[in-house]
């Protein structure tokens, strides 16, 4: 996927319940937006009881940014019919962070692998030309420490350069964690060690 200097695109909200039809068949496609695997399980938990008669819940997600992750599920399918599909839609469109899961209402009618194949994809496109596609900025973030006598000079950086604090702690020491755009973290890296008295640690995730 192309990251244009620090960008990438994600679906901008949940959306979905999108019906496409082949020989009786139903395929429900949802698409979401996720910045991790831990809700994944509920949310297909949840399309399980939307959709009682569906036979089948096939999915793919694609996470993270430059290093890239993702999974296919065929849910009972033919092995490479559904989730692989679903997820080609996810790479044609370009994007990351973000959840397509499909229920099949079988018809009657099987569909061989060939019309699987088709329907799946094509439930996925639907799903996701019906979506609001937006672009996000990558940041970086960081943890700031300093002695308190520094908290006025710090926060007016802070405040100057527009940075996003994440969570902060003015106890003994002074502990602020930062989000920058991914083209600002040099420039702002470079600020902090400029302060005499200021550490700055790179944050993962």
């Amino acid at each position: 996927m192309e990251n244009k200097v620090g960008i990438y695109k994600t679906v901008s909200r949940a959306s979905g319940g999108i019906l496409y039809k082949d020989r009786q068949s139903k395929f429900y496609a949802h698409v979401f937006p996720i910045e991790d695997e831990k809700g994944i399980k509920t949310i297909i938990e949840n399309l399980r009881k939307k959709y009682p008669t569906a036979n089948h819940f096939c999915f793919a997600w694609r996470l993270g940014i430059d290093k890239q992750k993702y999974r296919a599920n065929d849910d009972g399918e033919p092995n490479n019919s559904a989730g692989m599909p679903i997820y080609g839609q996810i790479k044609s469109f370009g994007l990351t962070n973000v959840l397509i899961v499909v229920a099949r209402v079988f018809g009657g009618t099987k569909l061989g692998i060939g019309g699987l194949i088709a329907a799946y994809r094509t439930a996925a496109q639907q799903a996701l030309e019906s979506s609001t596609i937006i672009e996000k900025w990558v940041k970086v973030k960081y943890e700031l420490g300093f002695d308190y006598p520094l908290l006025s000079k710090v926060m007016r950086l802070i405040k100057q350069n527009s940075i996003e604090i994440i969570r902060q702690d003015m106890s003994m020491t002074c502990t602020i964690a930062i989000a920058v755009l991914l083209k600002d973290a040099v420039q702002s890296e470079n600020m902090f060690k400029g302060v005499l008295g200021v550490s700055i640690t790179k944050l993962k995730g």
